[in-house]
């Protein structure tokens, strides 16, 4: 009598785990971690209601009570859904813009800050403007939304901004064009204090840091025996230019300097970008 192949037996009784099994159960666990508030992800620190309800560390602080139950919201530390949370790969916020990338979360949260799918606030400092959108649509924005933006080619040009005897906060914005990047000179005028105005001046490089690090930019403001230079590497898009203008990494100068330099309320700068020596 011929014996039954083990091999046959073992394919009929036994399921071998696939890729798509562990996707789908990622999946799962990754939708225990949605915040009831927000939809986002509830992430190390987990803090939960008496009742075991989960809600993000960003919308715990306002919220009275529990959004699921309505119960007290106390300090209570879920260890457990910490441990869980450090087996889960969560997907990227940009997933919706394109990115496909499932990450633990310490690397989610780091990956966030350069992913190139993430979306720009429009850069145009003292505006309303609500436009948002991905680094390759922010040039076009701001030429088609914003027609007192002029753009400029090449490497050392010069920038005039006009009316800057005027009273009142201004702003003057102008897109260089060069190395195959676009650059962003803005140029901010702020009462500091009561009767006291001071200009800021910064270029920001529509590109990632390590492409911006990879520049120097030099302004320049002239006139006959005399020469005002400020030099330093552009700030990335990912980083924004409003903390350096606070805290005056940026060129500074006052409405008498301005009034040296200018013609008539007209402020010629004259902007080069060049590339750090290898």
């Amino acid at each position: 009598m011929s014996q039954p192949s083990s091999s046959a037996s073992n394919g009929t009784n036994q399921s071998v785990p696939t890729q798509l099994d562990t996707a789908e159960l990622n999946r799962e666990l990754v939708s225990i971690f949605e915040c009831p508030v927000c939809y986002e992800y509830v992430l190390p620190p987990i803090y939960q209601c008496h009742r075991g309800h989960l809600v993000c560390i960003h919308c715990r602080p306002k919220l009275t009570c529990c959004p699921s139950c309505r119960g007290s919201l106390r300090s209570i530390r879920n260890l457990a859904m910490e441990k869980v949370a450090n087996a889960v790969f969560f997907p990227c916020k940009n997933a919706s813009t394109g990115c496909v990338l499932c990450l633990p979360y310490p690397e989610k949260l780091k990956h966030e800050d350069i992913c190139k799918f993430r979306c720009f606030p429009c850069p145009c400092p003292g505006t309303s403007c609500k436009w948002q959108g991905l680094m390759d649509l922010i040039v076009p924005h701001l030429t088609q939304d914003h027609e007192s933006i002029i753009t400029l080619q090449g490497e050392d040009i010069i920038f005039l901004a006009t009316d800057t005897n005027l009273p009142g906060n201004i702003d003057w914005i102008m897109v260089q064009s060069c190395f195959g990047f676009h650059f962003i000179l803005i140029l901010q005028k702020r009462e500091i204090y009561h009767g006291h105005q001071q200009f800021f001046a910064i270029v920001q490089m529509i590109a990632s840091i390590n492409d911006a690090e990879k520049f120097l930019y030099r302004l320049d403001l002239s006139c006959p025996k005399r020469r005002l230079t400020w030099e330093a590497t552009p700030k990335s898009i990912y980083e924004g230019v409003t903390e350096a203008i606070l805290s005056g990494d940026c060129f500074v100068f006052d409405t008498t300097i301005s009034d040296i330099f200018s013609d008539s309320g007209n402020l010629a700068i004259n902007v080069t970008i060049s590339k750090r020596n290898s």
